[in-house]
């Protein structure tokens, strides 16, 4: 079934259902036989029907996406950029419809719903900014030597529930900009938002270049092992990215891994404590914790700690939990119900080994007096053994160990002692000492004095399992590009 796509209205505003979800194929909104529907976390009642792509579906969209790619890479890249940047309007005149439907779908509270999308908006416009230039290596009266980054074909990007317009974004513009056509494939957790993103995209670039399948568990594996596509930027968990890497091995597809995340933060013993225990309490629990960079660990010195745990508890204690659609929400559910068993199995497991549980602990109550939904409490671990599952894993969950340090050396071992290495932070107001730890913390993002703060002009990658090449700056243009060094001889 083709649907027309819905276009503008007189008044040049841009006119999306979200009511109605579908593929979309080679400029089509295409529905299909078999469908799905997601679940509204907060209230477990179920969101519209999305499509269950086939693999046919698979092979039309990979075929459109060739024919488009061809076409789409000899377009000047000045046209490609403005393109991307026109999208970014129109996505910003629909901030209020995007963001009522990511409280739908993943849950988090409103305000943070109408900063993601604006987030998205500034990730497409920075990186459509972003210089793109062929690299000079040598120009003398003999020869002259240029390296030229040439797009690859066909990529994938595969974007995850926790920030799913921001980080669907975040893929579509280096793409894009490049000289790639894009096929999205949306969390089946929160299919809604990367379909309308991807439908809206429509107005804006060629049939082919950006399309969006929706479907079940064979999708993933369906597109990440088809020998057309030529590269893969996935967004999840390490396991499941290890599973992708195998699959894109068999093809030798490009891949970038943006994976998990165990972030420590050392809080040293100048900080000022009002100050600075209330903001890690806040980056630890953003998103309900589901960010692969919020803090995960805090390490916090022996001489303050007791005075920061009071304080910490004092702050999450102060952070509402509720639905999305209420007033003064900082919380909101977990976005799924199996995150939510894992989730809980912290707590749990927190519970059996008798670690001191310094606050929470519990199953939440929405704020409207309802048991209805995925919410869980803020829960602070009270110094845990460093072997400890809480301290050794990541959660993903508004779950967190405080844990005590004395010697600099000993607290960066700790903190480096993980499979994982995405972001790291130091909080000191001695900038030679946090410069001097900040430098040792094994990383791809290690922040002095906060935590989380990203740029879309900045390169954004992990050390060790917690993934493989970088997104974003222009090291994340390069990453849809081959490289291609001409060795022009003068004489």
């Amino acid at each position: 079934m083709v649907v027309q796509a819905n276009g503008t209205s007189s008044s040049g505003k841009f006119i999306l259902k979200f009511d109605e979800f579908f593929n979309i194929i080679n400029g089509g909104l295409i529905g299909t036989d078999e469908t799905r529907r997601g679940i509204n976390p907060s209230t477990l009642e179920e969101n519209a029907d999305v499509p269950v792509s086939t693999k046919k579906d698979v092979d039309d969209a990979v075929r459109f996406a060739r024919e488009a790619a061809e076409v789409w890479a000899e377009t000047p890249i000045t046209q490609r950029q403005q393109a991307v940047t026109k999208f970014a309007d129109a996505l910003r005149s629909l901030k209020d419809d995007f963001a009522k439907m990511l409280v739908k779908e993943q849950g988090k509270p409103l305000i943070f719903a109408k900063a993601e999308v604006d987030n998205a908006v500034r990730w497409l416009e920075e990186q459509a900014k972003l210089p793109f230039p062929e690299d000079m290596i040598e120009d003398t009266d003999e020869k002259q030597v240029v390296t030229r980054y040439m797009p690859l074909g066909v990529a994938l990007g595969i974007v995850p529930w926790n920030f799913p317009i921001m980080l669907a974004c975040g893929k579509i513009a280096p793409a894009l900009i490049s000289g790639n056509a894009l096929i999205i494939k949306p969390s089946p957790f929160t299919p809604y938002c990367g379909l309308k993103l991807v439908e809206l995209a429509q107005e804006f670039f060629p049939p082919g270049v950006i399309q969006a399948l929706s479907g079940d568990d064979n999708l993933g594996p369906w597109l990440t092992a088809h020998p057309l596509i030529d590269k893969v930027s996935f967004t999840g968990s390490t396991m499941t990215g290890k599973r992708v890497m195998e699959s894109c091995s068999k093809t030798l597809k490009r891949v970038t891994l943006e994976l998990g995340g165990n972030d420590p933060a050392i809080v040293c013993s100048e900080v000022n404590i009002k100050e600075t225990a209330p903001k890690i309490a806040q980056l630890a629990l953003l998103n309900s914790g589901q960010i692969c960079i919020a803090i995960k660990r805090v390490y916090v010195h022996s001489s303050i700690y007791e005075e920061f745990l009071a304080e910490v508890v004092k702050a999450a204690k102060s952070l509402l939990v509720g639905d999305g659609f209420e007033e003064n929400i900082f919380m909101g559910p977990i976005q799924n119900a199996m995150q939510y068993e894992r989730v809980t199995g912290f707590i749990e497991d927190s519970k059996k080994q008798k670690w001191k549980v310094a606050m929470g602990g519990e199953i939440a109550i929405s704020s409207n007096g309802h048991r209805t939904g995925y919410f869980i409490n803020p829960t602070v671990i009270d110094n845990p053994p460093d072997d400890s599952r809480i301290v050794m894993e990541e959660p993903f969950g508004p779950i967190f160990p405080l844990l005590r340090w004395d010697n600099e050396n000993d607290v960066i071992n700790r903190a480096n002692d993980t499979l994982m290495g995405l972001g790291a932070s130091v909080w000191s107001n001695d900038l030679v000492q946090a410069s001097r730890i900040a430098k040792r913390l094994k990383a791809g993002s290690v922040w002095v004095n906060t935590h989380t703060e990203i740029q879309p002009d900045a390169a954004f990658g992990g050390y060790k399992q917690s993934g493989l090449g970088a997104e974003w700056g222009v090291q994340g243009l390069k990453s849809y590009c081959n490289t291609q060094t001409l060795y022009l001889k003068k004489k």
